[in-house]
């Protein structure tokens, strides 16, 4: 895993320098090598972190006559299944690196090439020949890759502070996509927080020359029509496909040459892949994972029976309300996007741990709900389109108060509140994010928090409506957990869970994750299987606890689903010791300054907070989305990053 950056301009030569300046600005992703190479109209850098083939994979990298170079972020999992197929096709390998893979592959098959990649990745590749760069980006959207063009020059990066390096541009936060934020919690796919930039989406490629550009979507997440489903094949079966599909998975991301450890958050989906990891010969596996101090939040009973049940060398890290408080400004300056909830802070500081340890690869369980129907989203919308077929049915509503056991303020534990703010909205049914209205509703009332110039600015937009019309045609014939599945995997997975909590997080310090449940292959047999395989009842993942039986604890498998959070607003207000730039950052004058929100609005929110009355979902997330937005102000617009703390915390157990 690495961090690549350049710059294409066809008009005037591009300095190197800038380029070493950008690369210099990613070595938290790369820190083993940096490189520079300048092709034509290109300049290409890299900043390395070696894992395959250490000893020989330096970037950017040629082919046998150098007319392409390659700089590439990720892992190519089935490089040595390609590599075999090029050497037979009479190419010469100098390295064993999968990037090797990149110009070689480019060169027999061109653009077709990213068809036949099995893995992560964000890659620039420069043709010589044709004056020409193409970009990917891989299917999930696992590694990020950002543009920016001032005039004719056009920058590339893994990460925004890459292009800020870039002379004559001050980065400047986008409000509109501040409202994007502020109702989906990422920004809409191809959209950046900062005004001017603009992300890769997922599954895209980019080809530019002198002529101008041309993007083109090579994969999406689809469901296949009736005919093409396994909806007539038994459970047993698809057990057996989804556990093979799982196992593949799972052996090829162990490809490495270095340490690779697992994530164990206590739940099915990191269990599910450290069980295979040790099956597939990794038997010394290093596991890790998040302890927290409130019980709320802990899960180190079901972490405790796993780490007996798996065996290996494991490390747990405790987390308290300070550690999170005093992590936030360096998540925040990471993650490059406002954070409306403190939860990408323990997995950036579970990621020193790993490294510290020694790793710098962790397989983790990310995309199993996304792909396999285990989100509480789905149940609850499963609920609500029951009752709207019922409005006036009582026990239907009832079904509600099954969801949510883990919160200690469920929005479900008041019958009549639940089924107020669960309201079905019939007439809402066949409107497309149907299932996410609650949630989106939710998180937009931290919209009364905006400045009176920003809520005019959006005064009739809805963001819910946009996002409809990105949708491909085929989105209308699929079935309510399709779509539901879809919308939540093109905005929560990739621009959230992914980006923000993800990537962002590990290589806050030089740790690359790996992701099984999000290889295209498996994505491409879940989505044929019926919804009643996904969410049985109100069972979560029911066919993925039937692939795993045998394989893990029973009271892994029968323990309910219980999504991985932190403690949020209160982790700034411990007694005795609050944070002064939190009250800095927050202060009238602060904000009427940057001017993204209403300094009285605030300030409300603010008291309430410090009196321990914030314990919704909206008022938390309103102080983490200001006091987040508020740091990215300082960090990049200000141009005040905060102080990198190189050492390892201490607390092991």
């Amino acid at each position: 895993m690495c961090g690549i950056a350049g710059v294409l301009d066809y008009e005037r030569p591009v300095a190197t320098d800038m380029v070493g300046a950008m690369v210099r600005a990613l070595h938290h992703r790369g820190p083993d090598g940096h490189g520079v190479r300048a092709c034509g109209a290109a300049v290409l850098g890299h900043a390395r972190l070696a894992i395959i083939d250490p000893a020989a994979g330096a970037q950017p990298m040629a082919n046998e006559d150098a007319s392409i170079w390659v700089t590439f972020n990720g892992e190519i999992y089935n490089h040595a299944e390609l590599r075999e197929q090029l050497l037979r096709l009479g190419h010469l390998f100098r390295t064993r690196c999968d990037t090797e893979v990149l110009v070689h592959a480019y060169e027999t098959w061109g653009d077709e090439l990213v068809r036949r990649l099995d893995g992560q990745f964000a890659f620039a590749l420069w043709d010589g020949r044709r004056q020409r760069l193409l970009l990917a980006r891989d299917r999930a959207g696992i590694r990020p890759l950002f543009l920016r063009r001032d005039a004719s020059r056009l920058g590339f990066a893994s990460e925004v502070k890459a292009l800020a390096a870039m002379p004559g541009w001050t980065p400047r936060l986008a409000p509109s996509v501040l409202a994007e934020v502020f109702s989906t919690w990422a920004p809409l796919p191809g959209h950046c927080v900062f005004d001017g930039v603009r992300s890769v989406e997922p599954g895209t490629c980019l080809a530019i020359d002198a002529r101008g550009e041309h993007a083109w979507r090579y994969w999406d997440w689809s469901f296949p029509p009736a005919s093409a489903s396994l909806a007539h094949a038994s459970a047993d079966a698809c057990a057996e496909q989804l556990l093979g599909h799982l196992r593949r998975s799972v052996a090829q991301r162990l490809r490495a040459d270095v340490p690779v450890g697992a994530y164990l958050s206590g739940g099915l989906d990191s269990a599910a892949v450290a069980a295979l990891a040790r099956d597939c010969g990794a038997s010394r596996l290093r596991t890790f994972s998040i302890r927290f101090d409130d019980p709320e939040f802990d899960e180190g009973a079901p972490q405790q029976l796993l780490v007996r049940a798996l065996g290996g060398e494991h490390t747990e890290w405790r987390c308290g309300d300070d550690d999170i408080a005093d992590g936030f400004a360096q998540a925040v300056w990471h993650a490059e996007t406002p954070m409306l909830r403190t939860a990408p802070v323990p997995l950036m500081l579970l990621a020193r741990q790993v490294h510290a340890a020694g790793c710098k690869v962790v397989l983790t369980g990310e995309g199993a709900d996304e792909v396999l129907g285990g989100y509480d989203l789905f149940k609850e919308a499963r609920v609500r389109r029951f009752m709207a077929r019922a409005p006036g049915s009582a026990w239907r509503g009832a079904l509600l108060a099954r969801l949510y056991p883990y919160l200690a303020h469920s929005p479900t534990a008041n019958a009549a509140l639940a089924q107020r703010f669960f309201r079905p909205e019939p007439e809402q049914l066949g409107r497309p994010g149907y299932g996410h209205m609650p949630r989106w509703n939710t998180t937009q009332r931290t919209w009364q928090l905006f400045s009176r110039d920003l809520r005019e600015a959006l005064r009739g937009r809805d963001v819910a409506d946009e996002l409809a019309r990105r949708l491909p045609e085929a989105f209308a014939g699929w079935g309510p957990l399709q779509q539901d599945q879809y919308i939540e995997s093109v905005t929560l997975l990739s621009g959230y869970l992914l980006n923000t909590q993800g990537d962002r997080m590990a290589m806050a310090h030089s740790v690359e994750g790996r992701f099984a449940f999000l290889d295209h292959h498996l994505i491409e047999f879940a989505a044929r299987l019926p919804a009643r395989y996904k969410i049985m009842g109100l069972d979560e993942k029911w066919l993925l606890k039937r692939a795993m039986r045998g394989l893990l604890p029973d009271a892994v498998l029968a323990r309910p689903k219980q999504p991985y959070r932190a403690p949020d607003s209160r982790c700034f207000f411990v007694a005795g010791r609050e944070r002064e730039w939190v009250a800095e950052l927050l202060s009238a004058q602060s904000l009427r300054d940057a001017g993204y929100f209403d300094p009285d609005a605030v300030q409300r929110l603010l008291a309430k907070c410090r009196a321990g009355r914030a314990i919704g979902f909206a008022d938390n997330m309103g102080l983490v989305g200001v006091l987040s937005s508020m740091l990215l102000h300082r960090q990049f617009v200000q141009g005040s990053p905060p102080q990198r703390r190189e050492a390892a915390p201490a607390a092991f157990a």
